[in-house]
């Protein structure tokens, strides 16, 4: 099992510090979820049905009907590799450590290339690209235009590219996805998630968006009624609730801003609008810091990076502020 944020029980135990007194900032999922109503008995009762209007919401809100829900876009990150002919697959990394765990199992090669841009991983003359944009754990970002730009480039040698847009909801207009599966871009492949900016990870609730075949594949694999009645109600809602995205983009947005004010003192910061990623020689030390006061981020082994989410009330804010005044390298 790979190690992920949000480990609370585990992090309680190991400083014997109670579970409710934790500020979990090790997820980025937006501490201001949108707020689920009470779900009908029906959701609960009757099995899935796909003529429920999940589809057509989702359609509108990403802005292509070449689309499959799945049951969080992890159950798609391990399932895609089984789809497509083993081959070497490029992987600008550091990246979510699923994908290259999945493909590896599907019995694909990896070349990890680090902290590459993506005409380096086309050099490489791979048939597969694999990235996440923005990128997760270091916030970098791959251009619109560069990337379809890739697609194109990989389309001619019959390559695939593939792009996690887990935390891009902010900025949609930066979004492949409305290009996916397209005569424009066939061979691109992209994956959402209502997890971090609707904040509901527990929904388990994504989206593939791929062309016809693609998703024939997936849907055949996974089976039926992959996602639970409610998760799709709630979905549903959540994509038409554009008065609540509305209002959320800016403030998380402001927020992502305060947190890298914040961090910048001590080290490099990038950030998205859900977490702030912090390069210093002392990110270990940091971490266990924190922890030690019940702060709880993410940190990665494999190089000087913090990752942090949001905090949530004010009072989180100053707690966070108040561990960060504290530290001494």
């Amino acid at each position: 099992m790979l190690e992920h944020g949000g480990q609370l029980r585990e992090a309680a135990a190991h400083y014997r510090i109670p579970r409710e007194n934790w500020l979990d900032l090790s997820t980025g999922i937006n501490p201001t979820a949108w707020p689920v109503p009470t779900l009908s008995m029906a959701c609960w009762h009757r099995l899935p049905e796909s003529d429920d209007g999940l589809e057509a919401a989702a359609a509108d809100y990403y802005g292509n009907t070449n689309l499959l829900p799945v049951a969080g876009s992890q159950a798609a990150i391990q399932l895609l590799p089984m789809l497509l002919p083993r081959a070497v697959v490029a992987c600008i990394s550091p990246i979510y450590a699923e994908h290259p765990k999945a493909w590896s199992q599907a019995g694909h090669r990896l070349r990890f290339l680090q902290n590459a841009l993506l005409p380096r991983a086309l050099s490489a003359a791979t048939p597969y690209v694999l990235l996440c944009n923005p990128n997760n754990p270091t916030a970098d970002r791959h251009p619109q235009a560069i990337a379809l730009d890739a697609a194109k480039q990989l389309n001619k040698r019959g390559g695939w590219l593939i792009v996690d847009e887990a935390f891009i909801d902010t900025t949609p207009d930066d979004s492949l996805t409305p290009l996916a599966g397209t005569d424009e871009a066939p061979n691109l492949i992209v994956l959402r998630s209502l997890g971090k900016f609707f904040g509901l990870a527990g929904a388990r609730l994504g989206f593939l968006f791929a062309a016809p075949e693609i998703r024939r594949k997936m849907a055949e694999l996974m089976g039926p009624w992959t996602v639970a009645g409610p998760a799709r109600e709630a979905g549903r809602l959540a994509l038409r609730d554009t008065n609540w995205q509305k209002t959320m983009r800016p403030q998380l947005l402001a927020a992502s801003q305060r947190l890298v004010a914040l961090l910048t003192p001590f080290g490099e910061v990038k950030s998205t609008a859900l977490f702030a990623a912090l390069t210093t020689a002392h990110s270990s030390e940091l971490h266990e810091f924190l922890a030690t006061r019940g702060i709880l981020t993410r940190r990665f082994e494999q190089q000087p990076l913090l990752r942090l989410g949001l905090p949530g009330h004010e009072s989180e804010w100053e707690r966070l502020s108040n561990a960060l005044n504290a530290w001494k390298p």
